[in-house]
């Protein structure tokens, strides 16, 4: 047998998963998540860390980086960036489906996905498992582009931060997994931006619908927090930086509801 055999499609999806889920400066050796990986996977943690840099040649925003990994990667990872690219949905579902069978778990928990409520076993509950499976993946791909920070507040908390579509996942099918339509936003901003109610302006800078502070019964303290970060800019990351186009047509939908 080959000391170091090729790496096969198994490996080359989870070592992508892995490199959606944690920020390109976590890429080394001493990082846990990968010597798991190494682990899991039967390879070496130099092994895994090169090919998490060897998708980064593949990956634009890394290009622009000047961010490269080995001249000539293998095939297998331009395989797994291109059928992304075509359909980002189904390999994110897959690499779910093949942490699960690696691990012995089931999809549902290794895309860490609230079971309570799902229908029975049968076609209704495997299309529920796959919306929820790619939102995590979407979640995943936004935090870690953005350190795990809130980018209004600071707040890092993972237990408190959600992964926000600029444009929501129901009217655009084909931004649902880029992660330049995505802000990482504490609980109570993702609402306000949901709801319209918080947006950027073209200036890059936090603004609110003027309504907070003037409806009838509201605690002042309350809002004051809400409110505070009014006209400071957004905490940009380095990866994966909030698309403008998406921030102004969200805007707009505010600024009309808030000015009506």
């Amino acid at each position: 047998m080959s000391k170091n055999p090729d790496w096969t499609r198994d490996q080359h999806l989870l070592a992508f998963r892995l490199y959606n889920e944690i920020p390109f400066g976590s890429i080394h050796t001493g990082n846990p998540k990968l010597q798991s990986l190494a682990n899991l996977i039967g390879r070496g943690i130099n092994a895994v860390s090169l090919k998490l840099a060897n998708f980064a040649r593949l990956d634009p925003v890394q290009q622009k980086r000047n961010i490269k990994g080995m001249s000539h990667g293998a095939k297998g990872e331009e395989e797994i960036w291109t059928a992304y690219l075509q359909n980002p949905e189904a390999i994110a579902l897959e690499s779910d489906r093949v942490l699960a069978t690696w691990t012995g778990k089931t999809v549902e928990d290794v895309a860490e996905i609230e079971t309570y409520d799902l229908p029975p076993e049968g076609t209704e509950r495997a299309a529920v498992v796959k919306i929820r499976a790619n939102q995590s993946f979407f979640r995943r791909r936004v935090l870690s582009a953005f350190d795990f920070k809130c980018c209004v507040t600071g707040l890092t908390s993972p237990t408190l931060l959600n992964a926000s579509h600029i444009l929501p996942w129901a009217s655009d099918k084909t931004n649902r997994l880029n992660p330049k339509n995505g802000l990482c936003l504490n609980a109570l901003h993702d609402r306000a931006f949901d709801r319209h109610l918080m947006w950027i302006d073209q200036t890059g800078l936090v603004r609110f619908a003027p309504n907070l502070r003037t409806s009838k019964g509201q605690n002042a303290s309350a809002v004051e927090w809400l409110t505070r970060r009014e006209g400071q800019p957004l905490i940009l990351p380095e990866k994966f930086a909030p698309d403008s186009a998406f921030l102004k047509e969200h805007a707009a939908k505010c600024v009309t509801k808030s000015y009506s």
